[in-house]
């Protein structure tokens, strides 16, 4: 953890000692009462932590807020929800990458299993996008939301903006940085490829196609290839 990060509401009430956040301020950062570290509240400001008390109820800390961090990037992703350890690595090194929002969509040729995850149950989709702010010492978190379908997704993100869809099929040309490429939209199909009727609803919303190479990439791999290059056109 490069920042610890607090629910807001969490501010002022101990940290119990079992917690990942206390055991690595106490042996990862080895601080003891009065040791300050790096902290922020999870979508608001960066500052810096006291550890007032260590007792047996947990730590008690004191927050000092410092500044704001910077938004996010405009950059929205529309995913074809993918098996869940896959979703759990896009979910933390989206966040650490500075996306917008992830919307999770439900594609024709994708599994419907994988929408009953415990991953999307409990609330352990949240904490992957915790541990990607940490590792960014950022504190905003993208917003996540799980569509229908396509079509869903693409109108949650309307308005004007560079629309991407990755096609290792049939797009025409490489994905490549370019001035003025923000704010982008950057859709990605499922493990077996977009079907026939989801291009044509992605042509229809103005969607270019575009590819990153010959290679067949990971849907984790290809996400962070795609917003790497989107944004160093920035």
């Amino acid at each position: 953890m490069n920042i610890i990060l607090l629910e807001a509401g969490e501010v002022g009430s101990p940290l119990p000692l079992t917690d990942p956040r206390a055991i690595h301020i106490v042996r990862v950062l080895r601080r003891k009462e009065g040791g300050r570290f790096d902290a922020g509240i999870v979508n608001g400001p960066r500052g810096k932590a006291t550890v007032a008390s260590i007792g047996p109820d947990g730590l008690a800390l004191e927050f000092e807020p410092g500044g704001e961090p910077p938004p996010p990037d405009p950059v929205d992703l529309l995913i074809a929800l993918p098996r869940p350890q896959t979703s759990r690595r896009i979910l933390r090194e989206a966040t650490s990458l500075g996306v917008s929002s992830i919307r999770f969509f439900r594609s024709e040729k994708g599994e419907p299993g994988y929408a009953a995850s415990a991953l999307w149950s409990t609330r352990e989709w949240r904490r992957h996008l915790l541990d990607g702010a940490a590792q960014a010492f950022d504190t905003r978190i993208p917003e996540v939301r799980h569509d229908a379908g396509l079509a869903g997704s693409i109108a949650a993100v309307s308005g004007p903006r560079l629309r991407i869809a990755l096609d290792n099929y049939e797009a025409p040309r490489r994905l490549r940085a370019a001035q003025g490429s923000l704010p982008v939209a950057l859709a990605f199909g499922p493990e077996r490829g977009w079907s026939d009727a989801e291009r044509a609803v992605l042509r229809e919303a103005g969607f270019e196609l575009a590819h990153l190479g010959q290679r067949v990439l990971r849907t984790e791999t290809a996400v962070v290839a795609a917003v790497a290059i989107v944004k160093a056109g920035v």
